[in-house]
């Protein structure tokens, strides 16, 4: 996409909860920047998975801002996710990615990061979102 700039922004279920997962795909800067805030469900992750999918953005830098996240996901819908996620990964490159995680510890973001982590590529994890913000733009 040479000399053009798409930019995609999805909400996903926001219903009778307070359940947000939104993204922005920018090709001009190859950066996908999601926010999870409230209850994130399996239904969430794979709608989002399959909008990086479209636009072809998985080698592109991520940052993602889990801090008002909730996960609330079965062990089935962690092995479902973590098989798509490494599936990805078998695909080809896996551009950077910046956590910022929840200052409540989960079990469940626990076992997420262990998927993603398995990629070979740039990854670190923070407890607030500036220094993501400027680590992500900088790799």
């Amino acid at each position: 996409m040479a000399g053009q700039r798409a930019t995609f922004t999805r909400n996903v279920r926001r219903l009778k909860s307070a359940t947000v997962l939104y993204w922005i795909i920018d090709s001009r800067k190859r950066l996908v920047t999601h926010t999870a805030e409230g209850e994130l469900t399996r239904g969430d992750l794979t709608a989002y998975f399959d909008a990086v999918t479209a636009a072809d953005a998985w080698s592109w830098r991520k940052l993602f801002d889990a801090r008002k996240a909730r996960p609330t996901m079965t062990a089935e819908d962690l092995m479902a996710i973590g098989v798509r996620i490494r599936a990805q990964h078998a695909r080809g490159v896996a551009g950077p990615i910046a956590i910022v995680l929840p200052e409540v510890e989960s079990d469940t973001f626990t076992r997420l990061l262990g998927f993603i982590a398995v990629a070979d590529r740039p990854m670190r994890v923070f407890k607030t979102l500036d220094p993501a913000r400027q680590w992500i733009e900088t790799t």
